[in-house]
């Protein structure tokens, strides 16, 4: 079973994040959460959902995040954004990739200039240097010169810039399915089945 860590940050579109996570654990990945405290604040505001970021028990966070209502929340993990002790701070700890979805523009600048002030920054860095998949879901327009010198920096240390900029080929008749087209193209990334988009040249029915 696939061990996964997934990072909310204080970038819009908290709605990503939480279709991510509904979608890999129903897919039944293991996943690690940590959420920022700007990542907090965005999800109150986008979605109406209080999340404590103290609490000790991940149920509860996943309670706030999805009302309870999502098959295999007993697979969610969820570690607080200062705690330097958890296992994804450490190469040692074995994961199949880390998605910071959605990744905020100081974030982004943490990653690419090698900070690990905090346990997302951490674990960012620890999948650079051990190789492993580390997917960045910028949500940002228009872009800074900085930003796109941020973003190379991160690809040439092996990350994937995936913006939050979906496509509407796919038959896009509502928010929901251009939220799956990037849920979609994330999970390809980390290698999770799913059938959330028509893909380019599948008939209709597919």
């Amino acid at each position: 079973m696939a061990n996964l860590v997934v990072a909310i940050t204080g970038a819009s579109g908290a709605v990503y994040a939480v279709r991510l996570l509904e979608v890999l654990l129903g897919a039944g990945r293991n996943v690690s959460l940590s959420i920022s405290p700007a990542g907090k604040a965005v999800i109150e505001q986008e979605l109406g959902r209080r999340v404590d970021l103290d609490v000790e028990q991940s149920t509860q966070v996943a309670e706030v995040l999805f009302g309870g209502g999502v098959p295999g929340i007993d697979r969610l993990s969820y570690y607080r954004h200062g705690d330097l002790f958890a296992p994804m701070a450490s190469g040692s700890s074995l994961s199949d990739g880390m998605v910071i979805c959605p990744c905020s523009g100081g974030t982004l600048s943490a990653i690419a200039h090698g900070m690990s002030s905090n346990l997302i920054q951490r674990a960012a860095a620890v999948h650079l240097k051990e190789r492993r998949p580390l997917v960045l879901v910028p949500r940002e327009t228009p872009l800074s010169s900085i930003q796109l010198e941020n973003m190379k920096r991160c690809v040439d240390a092996g990350a994937v810039v995936l913006p939050a900029m979906p496509g509407f080929y796919h038959g896009a008749e509502t928010v929901a399915d251009l939220v799956d087209f990037i849920v979609a193209r994330i999970c390809d990334q980390l290698g999770v089945e799913h059938r959330l988009m028509r893909r380019w040249g599948e008939p209709p029915d597919a």
